[in-house]
């Protein structure tokens, strides 16, 4: 298996770089982060303890339909779709198609967070009075 190496920025910053990118200013380099999440709250909502369980279900247990997987970490299937469908956005996994049925299969076993501690900043938002109403 793989890394995924992974990193934060703020949306503005990602759109920015996608551009200077796509307009030829910058040249990503081998080691940029391949996935981007926008917050590390969202980065770890991702990847919290039971969508972990739910990747070592897949890595071990190799279930061929999102049926099994539903059936084997216990989690409504409904659930279980909206959370896939996320991981294969981020490079997670991937689904593979087997006759009628649709299964999970992990891409990477590994994750590395790149998170820079100094550099830009989003201003936090300021709430009116009224706002908490």
């Amino acid at each position: 298996m793989t890394t995924l190496k992974v990193g934060i920025a703020d949306p503005e910053e990602m759109k920015a770089r996608t551009l200077r990118i796509a307009q030829g200013e910058e040249k990503p380099s081998p080691g940029d982060p391949t996935a981007w999440f926008a917050s590390t709250e969202s980065f770890a909502r991702i990847l919290s303890a039971p969508n972990r369980e739910m990747l070592r279900i897949i890595a071990e247990q190799a279930p061929d339909s999102l049926d099994e997987l539903a059936a084997l970490s216990d989690r409504a299937k409904s659930n279980l779709s909206r959370t896939l469908k996320t991981m294969i956005g981020c490079g997670l996994i991937r689904m593979e198609r087997s006759g009628r049925k649709l299964a999970p299969k992990l891409i990477h076993d590994r994750v590395v967070l790149e998170l820079a501690l100094t550099g830009p900043r989003r201003q936090p938002s300021r709430r009116k009075e009224n706002d908490h109403e």
